[in-house]
């Protein structure tokens, strides 16, 4: 009987812990990245509804709006606990995909245009309140590894697009049509199953807090280097529909290594808690033999910690739109309007034009750029998987990396920003310079550093400028992109992109009208518009180097003392409460 009182209870407090959460934390990472297979199932849109390629990129453009406008879902994180956040999300996810599903597949009548980009814009904002949920709670509930924290959640984002793909070649074989399917359902269920499981917790030290990291590093990568291996073997091997099954079980079973790694490091904690616990009556007795009265100490101990209390009470009654030009010290918490304001968060907003504009462009064209240059459907669809492979490693890269040039030689965060927008600019010009084979090395520049450039913003936000309010700052921080992409992808890419097309078709003698699908073939069809985004990458580089300067002397600081002392006033506060109970 005693023992199934400790498995219950040690069974409630894994539910319960912060391991538990971040595992369930990385499952839906790993389901809200669906965004990123847009350019394997951009086709099946495009065909079916008769888009040309300004359509096409219209809609694209709204799929980069609603992935990247997350304001609702910050300001709604603010007001409301974090399984709400998550609720709506799954709801929105699973609409907005569904319809777009039922219209491709003729089971509804065609929409109007502007009726796909609402779905799509929907569908896609749904990934803001998987993110803001899980992603934002994991920051919180491990400030100190923030950098690690984020390399993974955005890492697990990264690989999403790699792994749908294994499961919809398992689930529906090669039916793009189907894929959006899967995309509609399998998110949406994720963050149902773990709707309760993820929310903010007291935090104290864990002793292998930094190891754990590591070994879920690890795991990703053996997921990543699987993943790849797959891609590239059912590149070059007809597989048969058990073989995509036996793929797809593989990955899962990686995929739910971290689960494991929860389990154990849950028992860590939790016997260090009981040894704790057991020690705490012959201390008690040992230390103050001559007190009649337990209270005394425990009163002593307190007033430090009301003090703390008090201060940290007082910071709070401070409004979020108060104060505005009045900006606390870099690193403290900012307000929404102080941060929004700053000159800091300005720079980022160039940056993150430029960068994640230039990038979400390329990932959204990476369709038809293969089709542009002769590639099959087939390969495509390698091209994404890779991109999404690549894209992963920039994120964890990022985060780990950073956080040990920051920690070692106080290397600013900013710096490697401005080296994650120089990157992009070569595989621009590479796509406008295409050779064989040209587009698989376009693919690991483009997507790694859009990896970094997405990690390095999230980190950086929260460093400049606090956690308080965090869950509004980071999805107001990337606003810019969405914008970027519209101007670039729309105005720019999609604009020469028919240009182009409609001299091949006088060049044949026909006319718009008498073809249902714009389509432009050769290596000239992109050589002007990503001659631009290369140019555009480069200007950001340049801007970005200004926060670098303004930084400089902020990352050279312990930027992570505050919430030492933090977790250092959790410990005593726990073991003050372990004592009263005892």
């Amino acid at each position: 009987m005693a023992h199934d009182f400790k498995l219950c209870n040690f069974t409630l407090q894994f539910l319960r812990g912060r391991w538990f959460m971040m595992f369930a934390s990385y499952l839906i990472m790993a389901g809200a990245g669906a965004t990123y297979l847009f350019g394997v199932y951009s086709k099946t849109i495009k065909s079916t509804l008769g888009y040309d390629q300004t359509t096409l990129n219209l809609l694209s453009t709204f799929k980069d709006l609603g992935a990247n406008v997350g304001v609702l879902s910050g300001l709604l994180a603010e007001v409301t606990p974090t399984w709400f956040v998550l609720l709506i999300g799954s709801l929105m996810n699973l609409s907005g995909y569904l319809l777009i599903w039922l219209a491709v597949t003729k089971k509804i009548a065609t929409p109007k245009i502007w009726h796909m980009c609402v779905y799509i814009c929907i569908g896609a904002n749904s990934q803001n309140f998987a993110n803001t949920g899980s992603l934002v709670t994991c920051v919180k509930n491990f400030p100190e590894s923030r950098g690690m924290m984020l390399g993974l959640m955005k890492g697990f984002v990264g690989l999403s697009g790699a792994i749908f793909t294994q499961l919809y070649l398992a689930i529906y074989g090669n039916d793009s049509k189907s894929l959006i399917l899967l995309i509609a359902w399998l998110p949406a269920l994720l963050s149902m199953i773990f709707i309760f499981s993820i929310r903010e917790k007291k935090f104290s030290r864990h002793p292998n807090e930094v190891k754990v990291f590591n070994v879920t590093l690890v795991i990703s990568i053996v997921l990543a280097l699987l993943l790849m291996g797959m891609t590239i073997a059912q590149k070059y091997i007809d597989f048969s529909h058990i073989g995509y099954v036996a793929c797809a079980t593989i990955v899962c079973v990686v995929l739910f290594c971290p689960f494991f790694v929860a389990i154990r490091e849950e028992y860590t904690s939790w016997k260090l808690k009981k040894e704790e616990l057991e020690s705490v009556p012959s201390r008690v007795i040992v230390e103050e033999p001559p007190l009649p009265e337990s209270k005394a100490p425990v009163s002593e101990i307190e007033l430090p910690e009301y003090s703390s209390m008090v201060k940290i009470q007082e910071k709070k009654e401070v409004g979020c739109f108060n104060d505005i030009f009045k900006k606390p010290k870099r690193g403290e918490d900012y307000t929404i309007l102080q941060a929004l304001l700053s000159i800091d968060m300005l720079i980022l907003f160039v940056a993150t034009f430029c960068g994640l504009g230039c990038s979400l462009t390329s990932i959204d064209n990476l369709g038809q750029i293969g089709e542009s240059l002769g590639y099959p459907q087939h390969t495509i669809s390698t091209f994404v998987s890779l991109m999404s492979i690549w894209n992963y490693f920039g994120r964890v890269c990022s985060g780990f990396i950073s956080e040990k040039l920051l920690l070692k030689w106080k290397v600013p965060r900013t710096l490697m920003m401005t080296f994650a927008l120089i990157l992009p600019a070569i595989g621009d010009l590479i796509i406008a310079f295409p050779f064989s084979g040209s587009v698989y090395v376009a693919s690991l520049l483009i997507g790694f550093s859009f990896g970094v450039q997405l990690t390095l913003l999230f980190i950086i936000i929260s460093e400049l400028f606090g956690l308080k309010y965090y869950s509004t700052l980071f999805n107001c921080g990337q606003l810019a992109s969405p914008l970027g992409s519209y101007i670039l992808n729309v105005q720019v890419v999609g604009r020469l992109y028919d240009n182009e097309a409609l001299k091949q078709l006088e060049n044949k003698g026909l006319t718009r009208l008498m073809v249902k699908e714009l389509t432009c073939i050769g290596k000239q069809c992109y050589r002007n518009s990503f001659i631009i985004l290369a140019c555009v990458n480069i200007f950001g580089a340049l801007v970005s180097l200004i926060l670098v300067k303004r930084t400089m002397d902020y990352y050279k600081s312990d930027i992570y003392k505050r919430f030492r002392d933090q977790m250092e006033a959790n410990e005593k506060e726990i073991k003050m409460i372990s004592t009263a109970e005892k």
